[in-house]
């Protein structure tokens, strides 16, 4: 394990819960007042990583603040580690990477880019986990975090290197990078990459999300893999959210199948019936095609409406191994957040002097906008993009190289691809030498 030693509580009294706010301090600003077709009409199918945003667009979290929801729902971890067989493992991990992209349905605001050194820490006793994230490039942006229990009994790291782009009336968000969970208990290791996100209706409509593309979780220890395909919502969203694939063994050996939707809930059956059960939906389909193509002459809409009132239809003899947390009741007020997402950007008196100053909630133009200054906030935002573009040109004029002070590049110990590891002496609480970027 690539840290230092263990101070799971160095920054919470065990008796007082760090972590307790159930809303924002202000409600999330209008954007009906921003053009964003004045903003994206020459960016069509660029990178939008380079490109400033008005920050009406963001929601208050920086995008490490963002990465660290991934730890929602932890306890998928921990049963995965209590199962004795292999391919119960399978099903926990293989939902908790489904759970990892729950966050983000919804959420049409943009998190804040992280300027280059910026850092953000997460300790969650309740959950038994603490994070540390770094942003350790900015051309091109990329994200390393490491998370790991506070009982020794997992770690999980990665990194995220996002590529955004605009094509038309949509923003296509490939979040490229490895991701990898190890379980000491069972000497496993676990590995996989994260859906494409797109973001609709842009220009004019209702903003709504869908995943799609596959992902293939490998167990490099015992050769099983969960490959999953999100599915694209289709002509008349009837795939809208759905998740299905298969657990399989090193020989390609149906052992499980496994569906649902990433919004929702997933759920794990036999193959043959899941596969019975495919054939005839699809039947069903075909013969609801046909008689709307005899009764309708007009085409349908380019784009389907936004709704997932349909809820998963449930195979007999299914399992249910996972179901997304419910939001709170003001979610819609505050950027469409979980609960977990209200409390990443919480600052509590205890946390001010053990922080390091690059972390992500000591961001001025985050701070301003959760507050409901939103002038305050665009000037702060500013004001740091101007900053991290100096500090740039001034490492051109110079020698000194920039160094990331927590994370380093080396090869992923399990998938061989090149990888942003996690040094020693975070959690030492020893911060010297600290880049100056707010």
């Amino acid at each position: 394990m690539a840290t230092g030693t263990m101070t799971p509580r160095s920054t919470a009294d065990s008796s007082k819960p760090l972590f307790h706010r159930t809303s924002l301090p202000a409600p999330m600003f209008s954007r009906n007042d921003v053009s964003i077709w004045s903003i994206l009409k020459k960016c069509i199918g660029m990178e939008l990583s380079k490109i400033a945003m008005p920050v009406n667009l963001n929601e208050p979290l920086s995008f490490l603040q963002r990465l660290s929801e991934y730890m929602e729902h932890t306890y998928l971890i921990r049963r995965a580690n209590a199962a004795d067989d292999s391919v119960e493992r399978m099903k926990c991990v293989a939902a908790f990477a489904v759970s990892a992209v729950a966050s983000q349905w919804e959420r049409t605001g943009k998190p804040f880019n992280p300027l280059l050194g910026e850092t953000y820490e997460l300790i969650r006793d309740d959950l038994g986990f603490r994070w540390l994230s770094e942003q350790v490039s900015h051309h091109p942006p990329v994200s390393a975090f490491h998370a790991e229990g506070l009982e020794e009994d997992f770690v999980f790291h990665g990194s995220i290197c996002p590529k955004i782009k605009f094509w038309g009336k949509s923003i296509e968000a490939e979040p490229k990078g490895v991701i990898t969970l190890e379980l000491p208990k069972h000497n496993e290791a676990y590995t996989w990459t994260n859906p494409t996100c797109c973001v609709h209706n842009i220009i004019v409509g209702q903003l709504w999300i869908e995943q799609y593309g596959s992902v293939e979780v490998v167990n490099h220890k015992t050769g099983e893999r969960c490959s999953m395909t999100f599915k694209p919502c289709g002509l008349f969203a009837k795939e809208l959210h759905k998740v299905e694939g298969y657990i399989l063994d090193k020989s390609k050996r149906k052992l499980c199948a496994i569906y649902g939707k990433w919004t929702e809930c997933l759920y794990t059956v036999e193959p043959a019936t899941f596969d019975a059960h495919k054939k005839c939906d699809k039947k069903s389909s075909e013969e609801k095609k046909a008689c709307k193509r005899s009764s309708v002459d007009e085409e349908p809409e380019e784009m389907p409406p936004p709704s997932d009132a349909e809820t998963v239809q449930v195979i007999p003899g299914s399992e249910l191994i996972w179901k997304i947390t419910p939001r709170p009741d003001n979610s819609t007020k505050f950027y469409a957040f979980s609960t977990f997402a209200m409390q990443l950007n919480e600052l509590d008196k205890r946390m001010e002097g053990l922080l390091p100053t690059t972390d992500s909630r000591l961001r001025p133009d985050i701070r301003a906008m959760e507050n409901g200054d939103i002038d305050v906030a665009s000037a702060e935002k500013k004001r740091l993009e101007e900053k991290q573009r100096t500090a740039r040109k001034n490492r051109g004029k110079s020698t000194d190289a920039w160094k990331n002070r927590w994370f380093q590049q080396g090869a992923n110990p399990h998938s061989k691809t090149q990888d942003w590891l996690c040094m020693k002496g975070y959690w030492d609480r020893k911060y010297t030498q600290l880049p100056d970027i707010y």
